[in-house]
């Protein structure tokens, strides 16, 4: 399996753009899919430069309703006309931060597109590719919800993150699970599925490096690292919270950047 980054919060290389966001271009043996979008427009800029053809995606995922994961699906349905594009029934419900004074969440305009495909719960979307929401699921780890909130009949909730959903993709007898921010935790996603190769942010951004901060992301690593798991993460880790980690986890943790390209 081929993974491309289309978008993150650094580049590979000068010639990429960088945003706070996540674009991933997955090419298993038989399909060919596009996991969010960015925050803007930008990831089909850097698709461009890498030689990657958006028109010949077969199916879309927008990993939850965050402006930063799905900010480019207009672009996306500009390029390619025909592609499903699988969101949890959830994902335009309000998004909020800060108090509810900053919205988050989707462009109310992507909501009418013919390509948008709302999904409840667990749904397979091809052999061996199925989505995941995990809502049923018990908690090994509280949610930790860093201030963000979803308005729910005009009344403002602590985020439960029921729109987020995951991608598992199971070939050669292999587990590749993708995960836009792991906002459900990556501590219970990791203990949910246990695959071979996990990839996706892990929402550790705002985690302070002082004794308190690195008590948590070591404890974190070392769960990490009981699992038979290699992880590729970038976007809301936070980068240095991954070098931090990094030097915990060696080999089972690596990076991705715009531009970058990996084999699984």
């Amino acid at each position: 399996m081929k993974i491309t980054t289309l978008m993150e919060n650094t580049a590979s290389a000068e010639c990429y753009t960088a945003e706070h966001g996540l674009s991933i271009f997955i090419e298993t043996k038989n399909h060919v899919i596009l996991f969010d979008s960015g925050a803007s427009g930008a990831f089909a800029d850097n698709a461009e430069k890498l030689g990657v053809d958006l028109g010949k995606v077969e199916m879309a995922v927008l990993s939850h309703g965050h402006y930063d994961h799905g900010g480019g699906l207009l672009r996306f349905m500009e390029k390619n006309k025909t592609a499903p594009i699988y969101m949890s029934v959830c994902a335009f419900e309000p998004h909020l931060k800060n108090g509810g004074a900053e919205d988050i969440g989707l462009n109310p305009a992507i909501a009418c597109a013919k390509q948008i495909r709302l999904i409840k719960g667990e749904s397979r979307l091809a052999e061996g590719i199925t989505l995941y929401n995990c809502n049923d699921r018990e908690l090994v780890c509280p949610i930790d919800t860093s201030g963000m909130l979803v308005k729910r009949n005009g009344v403002l909730y602590p985020e439960d993150f029921r729109h987020e959903q995951y991608l598992l993709i199971e070939e050669d007898g292999r587990r590749i699970l993708f995960s836009g921010c792991s906002h459900k935790g990556i501590l219970n996603i990791a203990s949910w599925f246990r695959p071979d190769v996990l990839v996706g942010g892990f929402h550790f951004m705002g985690v302070p490096l002082d004794d308190a901060g690195k008590n948590r992301l070591t404890e974190a690593a070392e769960i990490l690292c009981s699992y038979p798991t290699v992880y590729y993460t970038g976007h809301c880790t936070g980068v240095e919270q991954y070098q931090f980690m990094k030097q915990l986890m060696g080999e089972r943790l690596r990076y991705i950047a715009a531009g970058s390209r990996v084999e699984v």
